[in-house]
């Protein structure tokens, strides 16, 4: 592995574009990770590239296919390592080393069993010098989600809450359009997107009929996330949005539960096991959607599920939007969390970004653990 103490003000110049170009495919990679791809003979930046939907061609492809002939000799900035695989694509380390790079500097090292250290060994196998860990953590940031599955085996979780200034939901009755202004409503659609998965509880869809689908700008491209009802005993009713077929949806429900029912004819359904107390086993429902490919999963449900999860240890973000309003005592609370007997036992989190967005207020907390 490379130190920082290693690269040069011009590799640090050429990695920050590549993690731009990574960007990108911000909404459209997944279940793949985001990367971008630089080719450069020092200041001379001779191709540029990156992943722009699974099943199509990486970021090293689209590089070297703008370089062409002007690869050969030259240095790959690569924001993830090189994959060494075949997979629906033929591995990038092998189109680098046919190419005639003379070195390749990657980001961050792929954690995934069929690439990890593979790329960077048959990259140095022929002769092609490699240097690794420029940017990483930024790389990794962009890719919090895959690397959440591949290393934990479970999605990143963040979960997106609206309150009041003194911390409510909605109305006691229920009521909760809109508590944000237009600015933060759409702000959370641009979360959505990004994600692999939106999951939300069978209260809210009782409560609140939502469609959880992506609303972008006509154009904006997007991979549509699968939509996740938690649903123990399978009560949806007919007529639900997510019943609609307009987004491939997911309800988990607890095992043993029929759900041979019309209803569920255009969505799939899947039993859990559940806990002692009867409730569906969270973690379980997380391993079953890194199965399926989920690298981020955005949860917008109501106090009871979401303080299920802050106290089950599985939220890793909070996406906190806070309106300058206040709803009163009687209104709905944030969380449900269990009653604690001990100060050290609170939840302590670290905040990690705030932005003004219009009237409303966007604040990003992270687990300090």
């Amino acid at each position: 592995m490379s130190t920082a103490d290693a690269f040069s003000a011009l590799d640090h110049v050429h990695m920050a574009r590549a993690l731009v170009l990574a960007e990108r495919g911000l909404f459209t990679t997944q279940p793949n990770p985001r990367v971008g791809c630089v080719i450069s003979h020092g200041e001379v930046v001779v191709g540029e590239g990156w992943h722009q939907r699974a099943g199509e061609p990486h970021a090293e492809v689209y590089a070297l296919r703008a370089a062409g002939e002007r690869a050969r000799g030259a240095t790959a900035y690569v924001t993830l390592e090189p994959c060494a695989h075949y997979g629906r694509t033929p591995p990038c380390a092998d189109a680098l080393v046919a190419a005639g790079v003379a070195r390749v500097v990657i980001a961050a090292e792929d954690p995934f069993p069929q690439v990890a250290g593979r790329g960077i060994g048959k990259l140095r196998e022929a002769g092609i010098a490699v240097a690794s860990g420029l940017l990483r953590e930024p790389a990794r940031e962009l890719n919090v989600g895959f690397f959440s599955r591949i290393e934990r085996g479970r999605p990143f979780v963040r979960v997106k809450l609206a309150m009041s200034l003194d911390g409510r939901t909605a109305l006691a009755n229920g009521e909760s359009k809109w508590i944000t202004d237009e600015a933060a409503r759409n702000d959370v659609q641009r979360w959505r997107a990004r994600s692999s998965a939106i999951l939300s509880g069978s209260g809210t869809v009782l409560a609140d009929n939502p469609r959880l689908t992506v609303r972008l700008p006509e154009g904006e491209a997007f991979a549509p996330p699968l939509r996740v009802v938690l649903d123990r005993s399978l009560r949806t009713p007919a007529g639900s949005h997510v019943l609609d077929g307009a987004a491939p949806t997911l309800l988990l429900h607890a095992a043993g539960v029929d759900a041979s029912d019309a209803r569920f004819a255009q969505v799939q359904c899947l039993g859990l096991p559940s806990t002692a107390d009867g409730e569906l086993d969270l973690h379980a429902a997380l391993r079953e959607l890194a199965a399926r490919g989920c690298n981020e999963v955005h949860v917008e449900a109501g106090p009871t599920l979401c303080g299920a999860l802050f106290a089950a240890g599985l939220v890793d973000e909070l996406l906190l939007y806070v309106a300058p309003i206040l709803l009163g005592d009687a209104a709905r609370p944030l969380l449900r969390l269990p009653v604690l007997e001990q100060m050290s036992a609170r939840w302590s989190l670290r905040l990690l970004e705030q932005r003004q967005l219009g009237v409303d207020l966007r604040l990003r907390w992270r687990s300090a653990g």
